[in-house]
């Protein structure tokens, strides 16, 4: 996480909320088809939940940025249900957990730590540090995230840079994800992260991370974490010399050039998959899940779904390959949140927990902490399901049927394309922005396809898309009129 106060010296949230909020169509609202309850807390109890975990006999624990994990039944209950065991105390800041082989894992600022209930009274009786070997200074942000594992039962951690002065020591690794195997062996995987606060696998379990806006981010990504890949904070290029390091230091980065510009000229520099333009689609990128519920939660099986700390929002992200490599569209999914939301996670019953701090620093909502749950009502919202690339456009896929007459006018669509500049400077404004021409719109047979002939489309640019003139079949507004899609690469005919 990151203090609001000093990371977004640009954040005005009421144009914020203006922006989401001109997205919604009229008559319908996102309450309509998703759900916040909010669970209640015992008093004295300050939830400020940084992780969250599904166990396997319906419980979910969460982990608080105070040092505690708790344990809560009937999480997803009627509220006089609900109860609350403290599991675990005395942790340094944990920012993660997760349920592995029968046991919780959360990660603190030196360690991950594994928490072992050796005599079932849902109290950890035993302590044990299941990975550790980075840096730590003491410097005020140098948090660690996760972790995460993989389907061969590796463990990931990811790290924040040291921001500020700080006497760094000379195996921090500050600003890497890093890899441990079953065996316990530590290996730095990719490096140029800022505040790497989301970290999770997709249903094909590739990690992914999501980071926040900041010096040499221009605004916030999402990208695919593996080895050899730098990510674009070059803070963390100084470890690229330890014995370990997945590649070699590529010399002194220029600046003055644009994402896609400095994805050419720096060797291991590899584009996000995703970028959230800012204010657009938040500011604060957090918490990760993959929705696995198998349509229990909705339509949109597979997509991640990305938390955002200043707006209390939750953000919806389909993925696609192109030439190997992931990229994709972003869009608005569900505003609203008590405060930052910072953890995401899917409980048994396939409804989404969602913990959330303000940390004492800004974030849109009533409340400084707390924990909800957001369910699906059963009704499909009119949507923009996906947004897939190609040679000569894109290719829209909808959650319900479209009306022939609006999806065919080229007039129900507008777009534009941009880009962003790639320096140390803190964040960076949309550039080079072009509008595009929409030239036809085609209707697929099942009518839940248009495939877009657009004019003019650039790779490494964002391509924003709005689809305000499109009706469903029975002449429903969509939910959402509006996609960004970070076209990193165009199809090859």
């Amino acid at each position: 996480m990151v203090n609001v106060e000093s990371e977004f010296p640009r954040l005005r949230f009421g144009l914020v909320l203006l922006i989401i909020a001109s997205s919604l169509s009229a008559g319908e609202t996102e309450n309509d088809y998703y759900r916040i309850t909010t669970l209640p807390i015992p008093k004295n109890l300050q939830l400020e939940v940084s992780g969250i975990a599904a166990m396997p006999d319906g419980r979910i624990a969460v982990c608080v940025r105070r040092g505690e994990v708790w344990l809560i039944e009937n999480a997803g209950g009627a509220s006089d249900k609900v109860r609350y065991k403290r599991f675990a105390s005395g942790l340094h800041e944990p920012l993660g957990l997760t349920w592995h082989k029968g046991a919780l894992y959360t990660v603190q600022r030196s360690e991950v730590t594994k928490l072992i209930d050796r005599d079932g009274n849902d109290e950890a009786d035993q302590y044990t540090t299941a990975a550790r070997g980075w840096g730590v200074s003491g410097n005020y942000h140098e948090y660690a995230y996760g972790p995460v594992f993989d389907p061969k039962g590796n463990m990931y951690v990811t790290l924040n840079a040291t921001i500020g002065n700080a006497v760094t020591t000379d195996r921090n690794w500050r600003g890497w994800s890093l890899r441990f195997t079953p065996n316990g062996t530590m290996q730095p995987v990719s490096a140029g992260m800022r505040s790497p606060i989301g970290i999770a696998t997709n249903h094909a379990g590739d990690v992914f991370g999501a980071d926040h806006q900041g010096n040499w981010f221009p605004t916030c990504p999402l990208y695919h974490i593996r080895d050899g890949v730098f990510h674009g904070h070059a803070d963390a290029l100084k470890f690229c010399d330890l014995p370990g390091a997945s590649f070699e230091h590529p010399g002194k980065i220029k600046t003055g050039m644009t994402v896609g510009e400095a994805a050419q000229a720096i060797k291991p520099y590899v584009l996000p998959a995703v970028w959230f333009p800012y204010r657009k689609m938040g500011t604060g990128s957090t918490g990760i899940v993959c929705d696995t519920t198998a349509g229990r939660f909705g339509p949109f099986e597979n997509q991640l779904f990305v938390g955002d700390f200043s707006t209390a929002m939750i953000s919806r992200v389909f993925l696609e390959k192109v030439g190997g490599e992931y990229q994709g569209a972003c869009f608005p999914f569900r505003e609203g949140f008590d405060c930052g939301v910072v953890s995401l996670a899917f409980g048994r019953d396939g409804s989404m927990f969602v913990g959330e701090t303000n940390r004492g620093w800004n974030s849109v909502g009533s409340r400084s902490f707390g924990l909800q749950r957001l369910e699906w009502s059963g009704q499909t919202p009119f949507e923009v399901k996906a947004m897939r690339a190609r040679p000569d456009g894109f290719e829209i896929e909808f959650t319900h049927s479209v009306d022939r007459t609006s999806a065919s006018a080229s007039r129900s669509y507008s777009m534009s394309s941009y880009t962003y500049p790639y320096h140390s400077r803190y964040g960076g404004d949309e550039i080079n922005i072009r509008k595009l021409n929409v030239i036809k719109a085609t209707i697929a047979a099942d009518r839940r396809h248009v495939h877009l002939n657009v004019e003019g489309l650039r790779a490494s640019f964002v391509h924003e898309l709005h689809l305000s003139g499109v009706r469903s079949s029975t002449g429903g507004n969509l939910l959402h009129d509006r996609a960004y899609y970070t076209l990193n690469r165009i199809p090859a005919r």
